[in-house]
């Protein structure tokens, strides 16, 4: 998964919906651990701004 940082404005849903707690926030921005990332989608699917895509 990937953030489109242009496209995300920091909601924090996919922080929120992580069910791997894969994601976070660090210094104002969207973070995603790709080392913890299962690729399951809840993340982009949540996401109201369409800013996380499959990488």
């Amino acid at each position: 998964m990937k953030i489109i940082s242009e496209k995300c404005e920091g909601c924090l849903s996919c922080v929120d919906v992580c069910p791997v707690r894969a994601i976070s926030q660090k210094n104002g921005k969207i973070v995603i651990n790709k080392n913890e990332c299962i690729g399951c989608g809840c993340c982009a699917s949540s996401c109201p701004n369409d800013a996380i895509e499959y990488e």
